[in-house]
């Protein structure tokens, strides 16, 4: 770690996108201070702040950023919709622009300030084939050969997605910590709860790979909102109602924009005597 860090502390904002929390630490300009075993601690929500995703703002030679993304086990994630959305906003103010491009394990996001406190990301063009996703083998995505018959895709991370009847009714946390280490998918997955209530309209309950159940999360809207599209239970733009709020996805021939709130909780510091048994 840089002794910058160690000296100084390091900054972070707490931030989420309905409910679904994110510490932001800003290392441009700096080497990025986050391990594995920093991401836990600062993951833990009795010892360290507690988050979904933990987002590193890098500088980026294409884009007006870079974000790496950690997941609250230490691991990493390509994509994080609701994140980016978070990070687009600071950047908004920062810059004073309404549009802007960061870049991501999932590829360059455009991102929007649609105005009104909404902001908007292009979170790219689904991944549908098998290899993609990715699963273990050849698999059909739209009718996976799992118990509930859901649908598989990627957004820059695997998603599988179960289409219920009742989604208040469903018994998501444990069959979503079961279905996230199914060896049909080799890296993990999320795993989403769809009750289709109209043709625009779909409630959703989620368990994340690498978190568990979280009040939102911007992927796995948009994953469940393409698998609901490509199964004609519903169009390519719908509301989804989460947990925590509501999110607008829209399927658009340039990829998938996912639009709704952020919010700026507090700013700290992680102090030099919490970094140092990272060092």
């Amino acid at each position: 770690m840089d002794q910058h860090w160690l000296n100084s502390g390091l900054p972070f904002r707490k931030m989420h996108g309905l409910g679904n929390d994110f510490v932001v630490v800003d290392a441009r300009g700096r080497t990025d201070p986050i391990s594995p075993d920093l991401a836990r601690a600062i993951g833990d929500r009795h010892f360290g702040v507690g988050f979904d995703q933990l987002a590193v703002i890098l500088d980026s030679h294409d884009a007006t950023a870079a974000l790496v993304f950690w997941n609250a086990d230490g691991s990493l994630s390509d994509a994080c919709g609701n994140a980016t959305r978070c990070v687009a906003g600071l950047l908004f103010a920062e810059t004073g622009t309404t549009d802007l491009t960061l870049r991501t394990g999932r590829g360059l996001l455009a991102c929007e300030d649609a105005g009104g406190g909404i902001y908007r990301v292009n979170m790219g063009q689904p991944q549908l084939d098998w290899q993609e996703v990715p699963l273990a083998q050849a698999t059909d995505t739209l009718h996976l050969p799992i118990d509930g018959d859901p649908s598989a895709c990627g957004m820059g991370n695997p998603h599988c997605t179960f289409f219920v009847a009742d989604a208040e009714a469903c018994d998501f946390q444990r069959r979503g910590a079961e279905i996230e280490h199914h060896p049909l998918y080799p890296r993990r997955t999320n795993v989403e709860f769809a009750e289709v209530l109209s043709e625009h309209e779909i409630r959703l309950r989620i368990w994340e790979r690498g978190v568990g159940v979280t009040l939102a999360s911007g992927s796995c809207a948009s994953a469940a909102a393409v698998n609901a599209a490509r199964r004609g239970l519903t169009g390519r733009r719908v509301t989804v109602r989460v947990d925590g709020g509501t999110l607008e996805i829209d399927w658009r021939e340039d990829g998938v924009w996912m639009a709704g709130p952020i919010a700026h909780v507090f700013d700290g510091v992680f102090t030099g005597e919490f970094l140092g048994a990272f060092a």
